[in-house]
């Protein structure tokens, strides 16, 4: 049976094109509607034909996808929540006001602020809606809020920035793809609650996590392990240390910290085995999905409904109903069902990270892990296990390595390693840790089990940090793009294809692929090119850079490890696809495609008769005249980057504003690239 013969396959692939097109192309509401109903009209009148002549027509399928198509776009704009008329930024005046708000979400902290998601409930006592990010500075001497606490507070909603640098992530485009468009910073004194009273199941979900932690601290985890304890079982990583989770990152493991398909499988596996029994009574069979649907959100509740676990959850909710019905499943169907039921309600999650990730890993398990497994077939029944497990682990990399290398730019040499180590012992670690949280909450954990589980979870935790630091098998800043990420799939699924059945069209396909990704190789090393002079935005730094094709010479104020680390530079390493380095100290004059700049430092010295700069580049708070130098050089353009006085560049500017000369200044407006 081929593959997109399937309709709900084909259904749930033209919805994600509907869905994308929305995302692209901004269309109203009423247009999406209207469309919609005349598709769905048009429909109709195809299938009235079709079923007439007791055969398929191509007017019927080509309607069928249209209408997918026009559904995804209006799905993505029904929850589309800055569109709706009560939402807070179609209210008057929104910078400044009285703003009462209900706490949804307690974020990663940051190194100053606590961070939460906010519902915004009136303003200046007109009522609202809408998500925001609050920002609140960290005093150790408040308690943190609570999700379902009502806070009034009198603040301004401020945008969310765009990433200041080229190929740094952007946060504010993160934020938007969950309805957060603006934030509010203030401080704890300056929040006033209304009212604590739990009234969604959020803040219920809340309240039982921290019971359950309350009642785990008791037995003197560490914070190491009650953190890992939180991710795997409460699908909350926010009090991860940044250590912990690079070395689960680095290693090639971060997904054991993510509630996702491998932990509901696995739950799923350990509730239809406890709840056998109930087979025994009249109808047990029945209730007993039941209590198994029941109790499988009731933990993508409490794990938060994030998109990784909301997925899973669904997913293995139309296997359990399967299970009991003993129909046989296909899991591509079953994938495809979870997709829709997900994209219909939740459109965004088709852009979440994780959420892709999962999906392909599991599209990859069932496709590719059956030839890989094949390869080999191991007697003793002890290695044929992790020989399966090994081909399960190799299978899903072959799904997420291109996607993980567009967004993430490293490869874990050693990810079969950390897997084999950990993911035979997972079922273990999840039972035992619902059986331990369990006991504590009914106040019967004896103490030594507890010492046991904690015990489990730090040999978890030093293993894969020794895995993590054979940084040899640690592959970093690997330049990929989209193209890439399309035409390795492309590869990958031809690859699939020409080795289960060898013919000559399987073969020409596969042949097809490998040209495309040499197509897409030249295309990147044309596009690359190119020269450009970049200006980039470092807080109290300078930080210039000039390309040539893929050379880069970067001019800076940084000393050798700030260099190292800085995130700035190895991003534009990386997204354009540098192959050759070189570094030196900031100069006076740079000549950019004919043109000069001239960089003015501290000193403020400028003394340069021979030549009109284009551009000027004012650096680390120089004392000058501004309105002097500009009458002197006739520069087109000033710039000011992130090394200034905030006091001095508000000054610049409003003397540019006068001149009507083009100011830039990087920690408004970003990185400034002169290219040619």
């Amino acid at each position: 049976m081929k593959l997109l013969n399937f309709t709900i396959i084909k259904l749930t692939f033209f919805l994600i094109i509907g869905i994308s097109i929305a995302s692209v192309i901004k269309v109203s509401v009423t247009a999406s509607i209207l469309v919609s109903c005349f598709l769905i009209s048009i429909l109709g009148f195809s299938f009235l034909i079709a079923k007439n002549k007791f055969r398929k027509t191509i007017g019927f399928g080509s309607s069928a996808f249209l209408t997918t198509i026009s559904l995804g776009i209006l799905v993505y704009n029904l929850h589309n929540q800055s569109t709706f008329k009560n939402h807070y930024l179609n209210s008057i005046n929104p910078e400044s006001q009285h703003v009462t708000f209900k706490v949804k979400k307690q974020l990663k902290p940051s190194n100053y602020h606590n961070k939460y998601i906010i519902e915004v409930l009136k303003i200046n006592n007109q009522s609202v809606s809408g998500k925001s990010l609050l920002n609140i500075l960290k005093d150790s001497t408040q308690n943190a809020l609570k999700v379902d606490d009502i806070i009034f507070t009198f603040s301004e909603f401020k945008p969310i920035n765009h990433a200041l640098n080229p190929n740094q992530f952007d946060y504010k485009n993160y934020l938007e793809k969950q309805y957060i468009y603006k934030q509010l910073t203030t401080k704890t004194n300056k929040l006033y609650k209304v009212k604590s009273q739990r009234t969604t199941i959020y803040g219920f979900a809340e309240a039982l996590r921290t019971q359950i932690n309350s009642k785990l601290k008791a037995y003197n985890f560490k914070e190491s392990e009650l953190s890992i304890i939180n991710a795997l079982l409460l699908g909350q990583r926010q009090d991860i240390s940044k250590d912990i989770y690079n070395n689960y990152t680095n290693a090639g493991a971060v997904h054991i910290l993510a509630v996702s398909g491998l932990h509901v499988g696995i739950i799923l596996l350990l509730l239809n085995f406890v709840l056998k029994p109930i087979e025994w009574f009249k109808n047990g069979k029945t209730f007993k999905v039941i209590l198994i649907l029941i109790l499988l959100w009731s933990f993508a509740i409490i794990a938060g409904l994030s998109a990784s676990v909301t997925r899973a959850v669904t997913m293995f909710s139309v296997v359990a109903i399967a299970m009991h019905l003993k129909r046989p499943t296909n899991i591509y169907n079953t994938l495809a069902i979870s997709i829709l039921i997900l994209l219909l309600f939740k459109p965004m999650f088709l852009f979440d990270v994780g959420f892709q990730m999962s999906y392909l890993a599991v599209i990859a398990i069932v496709s590719i892990q059956p030839l890989l497994y094949k390869l080999c077939k191991p007697k003793l029944l002890l290695v044929d296990y992790f020989w399966k497990l090994f081909t399960v682990t190799l299978a899903a990399q072959f799904g997420v390595i291109p996607i993980s290398l567009y967004y993430f730019h490293q490869f874990p040499g050693l990810f079969f390693v950390s897997n084999l180590a950990i993911i035979p012992f997972l079922g273990l670690i999840l039972g035992l840790g619902i059986f331990i949280i369990i006991l504590a909450l009914l106040n019967c954990l004896p103490e030594i089990l507890a010492t046991i589980y904690g015990s489990i979870i730090s040999w978890m935790n030093e293993t894969v940090a020794w895995i993590s630091q054979q940084e040899q098998f640690l592959f970093k800043e690997i330049a990929f793009n989209l193209p890439l990420v399309i035409a390795s799939y492309f590869l990958i699924f031809a690859s699939t294809k020409f080795y289960t059945k060898r013919t000559y069209s399987h073969l020409s396909f596969f042949l097809i692929s490998i040209l495309t990704l040499q197509g897409v190789f030249i295309y990147n090393k044309r596009q690359n090119s190119t020269n450009e002079f970049t200006v980039f935005h470092k807080s109290r730094y300078s930080l210039l850079a000039q390309k040539t094709n893929s050379k880069l010479s970067i001019f800076s104020n940084l000393d050798s490890v700030a260099k190292q680390k800085d995130k700035v530079i190895s991003n534009f390493k990386t997204g354009n696809f540098i192959s050759e380095v070189d570094e030196s100290s900031i100069e006076s004059i740079y000549t950019i495609n004919n043109k000069l700049l001239l960089v003015i430092d501290s000193l403020g010295v400028y003394n340069t008769r021979s030549f009109r700069p284009h551009y000027v580049l004012l650096r680390n708070s120089p004392r000058l005249n501004l309105q002097r130098m500009i009458d002197s050089l006739q520069p087109k353009h000033i710039i000011a980057d992130g090394s200034n006085y905030k006091s001095y560049v508000k000054r610049w500017k409003q003397t540019c504003i006068k001149q009507k000369l083009p100011f830039h200044q990087t920690n408004k407006k970003g990185a400034f690239i002169i290219s040619n």
